[in-house]
């Protein structure tokens, strides 16, 4: 997700997603769908994220 995605997000559903985190990847929307490359990346990504997550920051 970019971005412009979580932007959409908020816009489309805010009310819901109030106090919730939506993390940007930052990876690019340039990919087919189930590419090996974008596995990859979203794995290592979501990987990352999932072990620096501090449930106290806002």
């Amino acid at each position: 997700m970019e971005k412009k995605h979580k932007n959409r997000i908020q816009a489309e559903f805010g009310r819901l997603l109030e106090h919730k985190r939506i993390h940007v990847l930052d990876i690019p929307d340039e990919y087919q769908y189930m590419d090996p490359e974008l596995v990859e990346q979203l794995t290592d990504a979501v990987a990352y994220v999932l072990a620096n997550d501090d449930p106290e920051a806002g």
